[in-house]
């Protein structure tokens, strides 16, 4: 017999290629934005205004879970194939959504959303204080075009030991691995856990998105708000907001250790937990 020729597409390196670009563009938003508000804004109002842009970030994803929900409905070749000619079901294990549908939609709304940002000002003025007079911002011009060519220089020579300097800081460092364990958790709870309420109830691909949104998303958004609330009225310290971290933390993962007891019996598989007979 002669060899069947697999099929094979490069048409993935475009996929990755796009996210590589995506990623370029949406890393800067987190630490210049946040070094944005921290420059212009009121010590006291800076945790209130970082816990709404976390919140936004969070609102980001529950939405496109809910258009991703509804793009896993409609078939991978919408548009090209007639309903008529579909025979089978969002809930057979063969169904492909229509995913790249997502990544167009989202696609054009970053760049409709992108626009505003090449109108935002070089500087703001910073909270409870006044603009500065036009004659003494005009002298400042010539100075400070200076500097900034002046220190560009500098900042590509020292950044080296200054990402040293990061290196060796333990605060810093211990930062990092919280925050990698944390998003390392989310991450796999987002790949997984669609696959497991399929197999394990049945469920719709686009069904265990829509309720990986509703039931985790949402309460991440109360909580980044309600936290930056707390902070703001009883003016909260690094120190203090420390403290409330770990012990919130801790708590946290107590209560998902009890998820080790809410274990359902698996559901039979032809080939693999039962035989084919």
């Amino acid at each position: 017999t002669e060899c069947e020729k697999e099929p094979g597409s490069l048409l993935w390196i475009f996929v990755m290629v796009g996210n590589i670009v995506r990623g370029m563009g949406e890393t800067p938003i987190m630490p210049l934005g946040i070094s944005y508000l921290e420059d212009f804004a009121k010590a006291e109002n800076s945790p209130f205004y970082l816990a709404c842009l976390h919140t936004a970030t969070v609102v980001g994803p529950f939405l496109g879970l809910l258009l991703a929900s509804f793009c896993a409905e409609l078939f991978v070749d919408i548009g090209s194939v007639g309903p008529d000619e579909i025979t089978i079901t969002a809930t057979d294990a063969r169904w492909v959504g229509a995913w790249w549908l997502g990544i167009l939609i989202c696609a054009l709304l970053n760049l409709l959303v992108g626009i505003p940002f090449w109108f935002l000002p070089k500087s703001l003025v910073k909270e409870g204080e006044t603009n500065e007079p036009e004659e003494t911002s005009e002298k400042s011009v010539a100075p400070l075009q200076e500097n900034d060519k002046n220190g560009t220089k500098q900042t590509m020579y020292d950044f080296i030991p200054f990402l040293k300097a990061l290196f060796h800081n333990p605060v810093y460092m211990l930062f990092i691995c919280i925050t990698v364990l944390q998003f390392s958790a989310f991450d796999g709870m987002i790949s997984f856990m669609p696959k497991y309420l399929e197999q394990q109830f049945g469920k719709s691909a686009s069904d265990a998105i829509f309720l990986i949104g509703v039931y985790n998303l949402p309460v991440l958004c109360v909580g980044y708000f309600s936290g930056g609330l707390f902070m703001k009225k009883f003016k909260i310290n690094i120190y203090q907001a420390a403290n409330i971290a770990f012990w919130v933390s801790l708590l946290e993962y107590l209560l998902f250790f009890t998820a080790y007891w809410t274990v359902c019996d698996t559901s039979p598989v032809a080939g693999l937990t039962v035989s084919y007979q």
